[in-house]
């Protein structure tokens, strides 16, 4: 059985998450979602509309995804890998090469965004058409 995992704090999920996670578990049988607490967004300067648990629950909740589990600090991965056995290790470009230092424990792959949609610029959009009616 090959097991993938990847984390972040999938917030305002949308169709580049479905995406992601659609193309993770291609790679492999289980795909293992770490979710960034609250606690770590703090530490890491975030915040998130929703809560942990809410965005743990539609997380949960996609077909393609295996198991939740928190993630609560950025030394845990390397743990998590070895603990769960972990075959690949997945993350968006826009981390490339920063988890490149895992490859002795798995492989480790950066997949290309989906285009045309971020949380951040979602955020944005709302923000700027809420003064509009």
């Amino acid at each position: 059985m090959k097991t993938i995992i990847t984390y972040g704090t999938f917030d305002l999920f949308h169709f580049g998450h479905v995406r992601l996670f659609q193309r993770l578990k291609a790679m492999g049988d289980r795909l293992i979602v770490c979710v960034s607490t609250d606690e770590f967004n703090a530490k890491k300067g975030k915040a998130a509309f929703f809560n942990y648990q809410q965005r743990a629950e539609i997380i949960a909740a996609c077909r393609y995804v295996d198991l939740v589990l928190p993630e609560t600090n950025w030394e845990q991965k390397r743990e998590d890998i070895e603990r769960l056995d972990i075959d690949i290790f997945g993350m968006g470009s826009d981390w490339q090469g920063k988890f490149d230092h895992l490859s002795n424990q798995c492989k480790v792959v950066y997949l290309d965004r989906t285009g045309n949609i971020s949380t951040t610029e979602i955020k944005s959009n709302l923000g700027a058409n809420q003064g509009r009616s």
